[in-house]
């Protein structure tokens, strides 16, 4: 006969392992590992919460079960998963968090990677396994999956780790919690340190409070922990971790912080029908319709304490945290689309999750869509690490309905050359979502104002001078920023914005050579596209480079490719006559080495009439 729920812990093998619930094990080991065991299978197998030194494994019999069938990992850190090899000799799969996946299935390049001299990223990152292993899957946040008969609920929960998650598992009316790291005992976690990720901050700690208080809606009847005891009374345990981790947040801040009204009252109302969410590291602006829907324009970093150390996968955390909110608050029942402003990532790292979670459609503009689409294509700054498709294509300064809404996307170069400005007439307001093209958006009379550009992000000299044109026509009553707090437009704002893009282009002209060699502000003259590249090694590559002539006269284009040893050059292109100011594309054709390689290096040396630019341009080839 089963117990029943509430019965007390049976143990064995001298407390090594102890039944915790009905068919849910916990295992001593370097951390506590959970099994727990299908109902209603015809062979009894268990699936793995983390997975310690393995030791699981040689205990099988003891828990009554023939094998474990499947390991689901909380976190990266080597407690959890240093015996992991023993899974994979087994053929046990092993599914992880989306954000740590790099951490288990390409770990190696992280150990060869990580930055280690003057070393300022405090995340336990190194305390990763040592090498990497095959990862089946990752776990679906926010949404249940079956893993062998067992059916477990994914909860992004930040903190131990930036990528950490917990497992929720439904039995016999209780609703019971893997929470890894996370707490360790009422108001106690295993570790401090772990959650510090960057040097004199409080991101992690701040991300312990939200997500404590985020566990309590779950309505938790149990919390199993990676290290401590079961814990039967979750929202006491909850509350008291969160007041605690409250106080030394604070204990680092000028003024308090108060997360948990934060956390459920993250918007903001500019007008009856918009919102927008301060919370996210580049705001969320939302725009309600009459039928319940919303839409939103951008979607990057949620509900963010601040930027972790590091640009790399596991250092980013796209999460869903502010819907609830949203939900509750304005009575939203479908975010229909999310529209990105441009495509740096705390602008639309969030949207694919939204688009798996709540079916939300993601429409780009057709100047953005090709680099959210192919971001290996292009060198640029900021790009997500993945493509993310689009459900539709918006044509630039044509005007679309959406509910009771007419939407216009305009070109809007400047803080990047892929970047637009949505026109949308809001409760009376003409509002422009401009994205970054502006920062700390003062009266000019008080404050300097700053016109954000950045060279690598494809910057041109008269950019800002088109978007001060544009603002002009169009005339907006309210500027929707990505970072800064949105402006009411004032009298003489508008011709201030033109004043700074003459004056952005007076200041180019006076330092840069133009009236010699139009070299652009960036002075880059030839680009390989792609910029990042696979080929299977010995096989073809095919490389376009654009090429420009920054002489104010006809001059001849010269472009030799330069090779890895054991390449080839199947093709190079000719001498091409280029006038004034032309752009054009030029192929090359390539044979890749026999051995596989990463990140080779292919160049062109550009020579335009007398100008001699040397080996101008790269490309990086993965040979596999």
């Amino acid at each position: 006969m089963s117990e029943p729920p509430d019965a007390g812990p049976r143990t064995a093998s001298a407390d090594l392992i102890e039944e915790v619930a009905r068919g849910v094990f916990r295992i001593r080991d370097t951390c506590n590992v959970y099994v727990i065991v299908a109902d209603g299978t015809g062979e009894r197998t268990g699936v793995a919460i983390d997975f310690g030194s393995g030791l699981v494994l040689d205990h099988l019999e003891e828990l009554g079960i023939t094998r474990i069938t499947d390991v689901l990992m909380t976190h990266h850190h080597r407690d959890q998963g240093q015996g992991l090899p023993r899974a994979v000799e087994l053929g046990i799969p092993i599914h992880v968090p989306p954000v740590e996946v790099d951490l288990f299935a390409n770990v190696g390049e992280m150990w060869r990677t990580r930055q280690l001299d003057n070393d300022y990223n405090l995340r336990q990152d190194r305390f990763s396994i040592l090498d990497s292993v095959p990862v089946a899957s990752t776990v679906p946040e926010y949404r249940s999956a079956v893993y062998s008969g067992v059916r477990l609920r994914v909860l992004p929960t930040p903190g131990h780790t930036i990528g950490s998650v917990s497992y929720v598992l439904e039995r016999d009316g209780r609703r019971i919690a893997f929470t890894g790291d996370f707490i360790y005992g009422p108001g106690k976690v295993w570790s401090l340190a772990a959650s510090q990720w960057s040097y004199s901050a409080h991101e992690g700690p701040a991300m312990v409070v939200l997500t404590a208080y985020l566990l309590l809606d779950e309505r938790l009847s149990m919390l199993l922990p990676s290290h401590g005891r079961p814990m039967r009374e979750p929202a006491a345990a909850l509350r008291l971790l969160a007041g605690r981790m409250q106080y030394l947040v604070d204990s680092r801040r000028w003024h308090p912080w108060d997360l948990e009204q934060r956390l459920r009252h993250p918007f903001e109302q500019l007008t009856d029908h918009l919102l927008y969410n301060s919370t996210a590291l580049s705001y969320c602006y939302v725009l309600l319709s009459k039928t319940g829907e919303a839409l939103f324009i951008d979607y990057g970093y949620d509900m963010t304490t601040g930027l972790p150390t590091g640009t790399e996968r596991a250092a980013r955390r796209p999460w869903l945290a502010s819907l609830p909110a949203l939900k509750r608050d304005f009575g939203v029942r479908k975010v229909v689309a999310a529209l990105p402003t441009h495509y740096h990532d705390d602008h639309i790292a969030g949207m694919p999750l939204l688009r798996e979670v709540e079916g939300t459609e993601i429409w780009t503009p057709e100047n953005v869509a090709p680099i959210l689409d192919d971001p290996w294509k292009y060198d640029l700054p900021c790009q997500w690490f993945e493509p993310i498709h689009s459900d539709r294509i918006l044509t630039l300064g044509e005007p679309f309905t959406w509910n009771e809404y007419t939407i216009t996307p305009h070109d809007q170069p400047g803080h990047t050359l892929y970047q637009v400005a949505y026109e949308v007439e809001i409760d009376g307001v003409k509002v422009m979502f401009t994205g970054d093209q502006q920062e700390a958006l003062g009266i000019p009379d008080e404050r300097h104002e700053l016109l954000n550009y950045q060279y690598r992000n494809r910057f041109r000299i008269d950019d800002y001078r088109k978007s001060a044109e544009l603002y002009q026509r169009v005339g907006p009553g309210l500027f929707a920023t990505g970072h800064w707090t949105p402006r009411w437009v004032e009298p003489g704002y508008l011709d201030y914005l033109g004043y700074a893009g003459e004056d952005l282009i007076e200041m180019h002209q006076s330092l840069l050579p133009l009236e010699e060699l139009d070299l652009g502000a960036d002075g880059v003259l030839a680009r390989i596209v792609p910029y990042r590249a696979r080929v299977e090694a010995g096989e073809e590559l095919r490389l376009t480079v654009t090429v420009r002539n920054p002489h104010p006269s006809a001059e001849e284009a010269t472009v030799l490719p330069v090779v890895p040893e054991g390449w080839s050059v199947l093709a190079a292109p000719p001498p091409t006559r280029l006038q004034p100011g032309e752009e054009r594309e030029v192929e090359l054709r390539l044979a890749a080495a026999a051995e596989p390689a990463r990140r080779a290096r292919v160049a062109v040396d550009v020579t335009i009439g007398p100008l001699r630019l040397g080996q101008h341009s790269e490309a990086l080839v993965d040979v596999e």
